[in-house]
Order: structure tokens, then C-alpha cells, then sequence
């Protein structure tokens, strides 16, 4: 009697340790890069809110205001109040060992969401959850490439100077147009992934060179920026001037519904959940491969209409 009254209690002992540690609410800080880089950027940190309340998260987020400095602060102060892990948005590829090793001697992992980073010792960060940049700038650039015909003039919009994205997405975008010598990139400025900005630069370069007849844009805000600037120079944007850009976001499919926009590559931003599973898995042990692709889809104007009502962002 005596040994199964032992057995029982040790098993009601289990079963309590395991459902505390079930129950645990994991502190998670995120540092989101911020600033004015609209609906695309909104949507990813509306995912990462929602995650945390769905999952009993207790969440620290820092706005980066797009300053790598504000961002480095944010992982210092999470340092400090003891996290159980960081979700990292970084703004720009490079200037992270430090602060990352700071990070690895505390004991709390790192997952970087939406972007990556370039840095001799990948042991810093447990994995990268981003999309495949270099296969949407291909894919738009090859798309473009056809739909023109083989021969355009370009101009081209880029994002934050040494983003991720910005790197990644150039890089695609002039190996998708490199099999076709007629395919010109004439002007390339940033745009810094923004809407205002965009619209700024589309503006000089419209000034600059009459025979622009093409404009891919990194993100869709730059491409909104870009399609009013058209607009108003009184040129007819997806037809006088074909426009392509990538992220997938509400306002680009409405432009491709009214045929101001031609094309878009998608790139998810709903990584909330997916950056939350990831990192507790990581926190609890797990180990993941280094960089876990987003797949993202190519949408034509024709297709607009019909996508819209799914459209989660």
C-alpha cells in the first residue's frame, strides 16, 4: 500500500511539473526595424501582437525607428531584463556580432524574422524565418522581361541602403533580366521603402529620362509612391509605364485591380506565429535549420480581382 501510495504521488508529481511547464509564460523581446515603412511592415508587427495574445506571450517591443542603433539598445535592454528570447527584425545586413554575442553569453536565442544578416559565425542566431529575396526579384525581372517584350527602359526603386531585402532583391531582379540584352536599367535610386520617398525619386527620374517605360520597385509603397508620381507627370501607369514591385500587400492588389500596377511578387509577413513557435522550440531546446523559406506566390493584374476577398494583409 505504502509503494503505490509513493508511485502515485511521484506521478501526480510529474504531472504537475508538466503542466507548469506547459503553462509558462515566456517573455519574448522584439525589435522591430519601424519607422515609415507602411501597410507591409503594419501587417508583420499586427501578426506578432496578435501571436503573443493568442499565446500568453508576455511581449517587450521597441519600434528601431530604422536606426540599427535603436535596435542594438532594444537587445541590450532585453539583456538586462532577463528574456527568455528575442525576435530580431534586423534593418540592415551587417553590425550585429557584438551585440549578438552578448545575446549568446546570456543565454537567450535570437530568431531573425523577415530578414537576415551577414556575419562569419551563424551560431550567434538560431535561424533566419524570411522569404527567398533573390527568387522574388528573379521572378519579377523574368516576368518583366516577357511581358515587355525583351527590351525596356528601367527604373528602378530600391529599398533601405544594405537591407537584406534590398541586397537580395537588386541581385534577383538582375539575374531575372540578364538573358535579355534589351532589358535596361537606366536609373536606380532609394527609396528607402517607402511611399513618400518613392514617389520623390520616380519623380526625378521621370525628369531625368523621358523613355522610361518600366519601373520595378522593391516593395509595393515605393511602387504606390512611384504610380502617383506617374500619374501626375500625366503618364499612364501599367500602361504607358509598366509597373512590377514584391510584397503582396492590400493596397497593391487593389492597384493591379484598377491596372496602375502590373505585377507583384508576394512576400508573407504573417511570421508571428511561426517566430513564437520557433523561438520557444529554441528556447526548450530545438534545433532548426538556419533559414526556414517563406513560399510566396506571383500574381498578375488579371488575377487581382479575383484574390482580393482572401487577401489577408
Amino acid at each position: 500500500m505504502k509503494r503505490k501510495l509513493v508511485v502515485l504521488l511521484g506521478l501526480a508529481l510529474c504531472l504537475f511539473v508538466a503542466l507548469g511547464a506547459s503553462a509558462k509564460t515566456y517573455t519574448i523581446g522584439f525589435a522591430q526595424t519601424g519607422g515609415n515603412e507602411g501597410a507591409w511592415r503594419d501587417a508583420e508587427t499586427a501578426s506578432v501582437n496578435a501571436a503573443a495574445k493568442d499565446m500568453g506571450i508576455n511581449l517587450k517591443f521597441v519600434d528601431g525607428q530604422e536606426k540599427q542603433e535603436v535596435q542594438i539598445a532594444a537587445l541590450r535592454s532585453f539583456i538586462a531584463q532577463g528574456v527568455d528570447g528575442i525576435l530580431l527584425a534586423p534593418v540592415v545586413a551587417t553590425g550585429w556580432d557584438e551585440v549578438l554575442q552578448e545575446c549568446k553569453q546570456a543565454n537567450i536565442p535570437v530568431v531573425l524574422l523577415d530578414r537576415g544578416i551577414q556575419t562569419s559565425d551563424d551560431s550567434l542566431y538560431v535561424c533566419k524565418i524570411t522569404s527567398d529575396f533573390v527568387q522574388e526579384g528573379k521572378r519579377v525581372g523574368e516576368w518583366l522581361s516577357k511581358k515587355m517584350g525583351g527590351k525596356a527602359t528601367i527604373a528602378e526603386l530600391e529599398g533601405t541602403p544594405g537591407a537584406d531585402p534590398a541586397i537580395m532583391r537588386q541581385k534577383g531582379f538582375a539575374e531575372g533580366i540578364a538573358s535579355y540584352p534589351g532589358m535596361k536599367i537606366v536609373l536606380s535610386q532609394t527609396g528607402n521603402f517607402n511611399a513618400a520617398d518613392g514617389k520623390q525619386v520616380m519623380e526625378a527620374f521621370l525628369k531625368a529620362n523621358s523613355r522610361i517605360n518600366a519601373v520595378f520597385a522593391q516593395n509595393d509603397d515605393m511602387a504606390m509612391g512611384a504610380i502617383q508620381a506617374i500619374q501626375e507627370a500625366g503618364k499612364r501607369p501599367g500602361k504607358d509605364i509598366v509597373v512590377v514591385s514584391i510584397d503582396g500587400t492590400r493596397p497593391a492588389f487593389e492597384a493591379m485591380a484598377k491596372g496602375t500596377l502590373n505585377a507583384v511578387c508576394e512576400c508573407n509577413p504573417l511570421l508571428g506565429k511561426i517566430g513564437f513557435e520557433t523561438l520557444i522550440g529554441a528556447i526548450n531546446g530545438q534545433t532548426y535549420p538556419k533559414w526556414v523559406i517563406q513560399t510566396d506566390g506571383l500574381y498578375e493584374a488579371s488575377q487581382a480581382k479575383a484574390a482580393l476577398p482572401t487577401r489577408k494583409y
